[in-house]
């Protein structure tokens, strides 16, 4: 997950400076990727630029650069799995986005255990809370990266974070986010989706 940072160029006023294009979109998931193909053992690829592109059919993207070891797994499987990833699971993220496949048995050196998918073949990692089974639709060349659009198959997620009624409470997990270089853990919770419009309305009931 190497980054170019930006470059001084220009001035904005005072207290800005303009730079030339760069990756400055953060923070963003860190997820953990595992793929694999019949008779080999399976890869662990970590990988920062990944993200939601659709909610019906559920989508998601990952971009991957042509040279690493997962590449072509993905691209002539066309299956893979996200693995969402917590504080305990960061330095295995770290090891497997620093670390080619190629050479490192991932799952054994960080203790991972592979877990059966139920739609697609590649396996998903047990120790995440949350695996999202992945079929690719379209890859989509861009540059330095292939973009693989995947349509999600199905999501396997640990009951503990089930409350009493099924409600998922995900931000129970831990998770963490990379952010230019660095790894986060989620911060302290500042509102829920709509909560402006709802504090607006509460306000003119109580006026």
């Amino acid at each position: 997950m190497k980054e170019r940072t930006g470059q001084r160029s220009d001035m904005v006023g005072e207290e800005k400076e303009f730079w030339r294009p760069g990756n400055m979109l953060y923070p963003v998931p860190a997820v953990m990727v595992s793929v694999g193909r019949p008779g080999e053992r399976p890869n662990i690829i970590t990988i920062a630029w990944a993200g939601t592109v659709c909610s019906s059919p559920a989508m998601v993207s990952i971009s991957v650069r042509k040279e690493r070891y997962s590449y072509n797994i993905i691209k002539e499987t066309g299956e893979f799995v996200v693995n969402l990833v917590t504080e305990k699971l960061t330095p295995a993220a770290d090891y497997c986005g620093v670390r080619s496949g190629r050479d490192t048995d991932k799952f054994h050196e960080m203790k991972l255990t592979p877990q059966e998918s139920r739609q697609v073949l590649a396996p998903g990692i047990k120790e995440s809370p949350v695996n999202i089974e992945c079929k690719v639709t379209q890859v989509i060349p861009l540059g330095s990266h292939d973009m693989f659009l995947a349509q999600v198959m199905g999501v396997t997620v640990e009951r503990r974070y089930l409350d009493a009624s099924g409600k998922l409470h995900l931000n129970n997990a831990g998770l963490v986010a990379y952010s230019h270089g660095e790894y986060a853990a989620l911060g302290k919770k500042l509102g829920k989706f709509g909560f402006s419009v709802q504090k607006e309305r509460t306000r003119r009931k109580k006026s």
